[in-house]
């Protein structure tokens, strides 16, 4: 499988200017075109039999007209010049018969520029990286987890890699291309008797192959992670300290952006709506969205509009400063974009919680009694009140130390209440993803049991 190439970064961008200009010449006031060029491979292993494998490449291009502040969109996997033209036409005869809308159309030229290089997303290796060794990799992980004796299944480990180039341009005259690769290595594994089995995973997903976790540190961190959960109890209900581990903490934070997205506050689907400058969250607390962090999964030279991404500065030392705007969002609230616009409303760079002092044990040694919370289930959690009710399991603290595992629980609070209550931020911040956060400690809240 051939990956994305310069000489065709080359052709894509002049493919995208050309039909920029078409759409100009064919009576769009305003148009953009998004290209995407990419090879993605996948290997899913289990038991150590490949259960499914991919590689393929993905070609496809995107449109936005705007006519009289009307706006349509077309897309196809066809890049030949007349079957996209053809679209074009089209889609500018439906720009005609929508709705106008005035805050529609696309945003000026910005005048920073932002390099791509020195954001490192391209690892070179990728393309000497053969399917054997990728294959491998997988199956030495679930290999390493399986020999424990603790573990009695496997959902399996998988392997993902990516090298994908996106090209932008649009008639305000913007035109920028950057390529990005991604590797991803996992393995979920069960324990325990039939009738009371416990389960978890690990990941690690890098930028660049050298970077990824091992497969011996994915697998014992896998293997920990699910054996801690073995003979879990109940506990009676009550209000106790919750400790976040960090993937806990970063689905918190996904909330936390549901409700800063600016397509979210025009439309009053979210409680900090009227709350720009209010204390929102402990002075402990800072949290920032920052598309120009080298080698971080979020990172981007530009948005989805062609806008340079940047850092902004979320929630300082509990104060909400910023909402995160794409340019239709931003032109609804009367502010500007923040340079967060991801196809259709605002979408996270790297959006994260700034690190504390504490380790996650000493966070741990501060609770005479409360929960360690790992994994939660459901959906509960309401933007427009903030309110967070949730199943979940974890490790009940007692006398300031883990005690046992416990399940059949939920807990639940409010947003506000939660952030507010931070009392201990970790120093064990890693960027997994997009969205993530270090352990935390919140003062209180309900876990509901027995």
């Amino acid at each position: 499988m051939t990956t994305p190439d310069g000489a065709g970064a080359g052709r894509l961008l002049e493919l995208a200017e050309k039909l920029v200009d078409f759409g100009r010449r064919s009576g769009a006031d305003e148009i953009e075109v998004a290209i995407g060029d990419g090879v993605e491979f996948s290997v899913d292993v289990r038991m150590g039999q490949i259960e499914s494998l991919v590689e393929a490449g993905t070609r496809g291009i995107g449109f936005r007209v705007i006519k009289d502040h009307k706006t349509a969109f077309a897309s196809s996997s066809d890049l030949r010049e007349e079957t996209v033209r053809d679209l074009i036409r089209n889609a500018i005869r439906r720009a005609e018969m929508a709705s106008p809308d005035p805050f529609s159309g696309l945003p000026a030229l910005s005048s920073t520029l932002v390099d791509p290089a020195p954001l490192d997303l391209f690892d070179p290796e990728i393309e000497r990286l053969d399917p054997r060794t990728k294959i491998g990799l997988a199956v030495e992980t679930e290999r390493i987890a399986l020999s424990d004796k603790r573990i009695t299944n496997s959902y399996g480990a998988g392997f993902v890699s990516g090298d994908a180039r996106s090209v932008l341009a649009n008639s305000n005259g913007f035109l920028g291309e950057y390529r990005r690769t991604h590797f991803d290595l996992s393995v979920a594994l069960q324990a325990g008797p039939t009738d009371d089995r416990v389960e978890d995973f690990w990941f690690s997903a890098e930028t660049h192959l050298r970077d990824l976790d091992p497969p011996e540190k994915i697998a014992r961190t896998a293997i920990a992670r699910t054996v801690r959960q073995l003979g879990p109890r109940k506990v009676p209900t009550r209000r106790v300290p919750v400790i976040f581990e960090p993937l806990m903490t970063s689905g918190l934070l996904g909330f936390l952006f549901s409700c800063v997205s600016g397509t979210s506050v025009y439309q009053r689907s979210t409680y900090l709506a009227e709350r720009l400058g209010t204390r929102i969250a402990s002075d402990r607390i800072t949290i920032v969205d920052n598309g120009l962090m080298p080698r971080r999964p979020g990172s981007s030279p530009f948005d989805a509009e062609g806008l340079p991404c940047r850092r902004t500065k979320v929630v300082s030392r509990g104060i909400l400063e910023s909402f995160l705007c794409d340019t239709y969002a931003a032109r609804k609230l009367g502010s500007s974009s923040t340079g967060n616009a991801a196809g259709s409303g605002a979408g996270p760079n790297n959006f994260y919680m700034e690190a504390g002092p504490h380790s996650p044990e000493e966070i741990i040694r501060s609770c005479p009694e409360g929960l360690l919370l790992i994994r939660t289930l459901g959906h509960g959690m309401n933007p427009v009140t903030g309110d967070i009710s949730r199943g979940a399991f974890g490790l009940w603290i007692e006398k300031s130390e883990i005690a046992y595992p416990v399940s059949e629980i939920t807990i639940s609070g409010n947003l506000d209440e939660v952030l507010k209550g931070i009392e201990m931020v970790g120093n064990d911040l890693e960027f997994r993803g997009a969205i993530c956060g270090p352990t935390i400690k919140v003062a209180e809240m309900l876990v509901a049991g027995y």
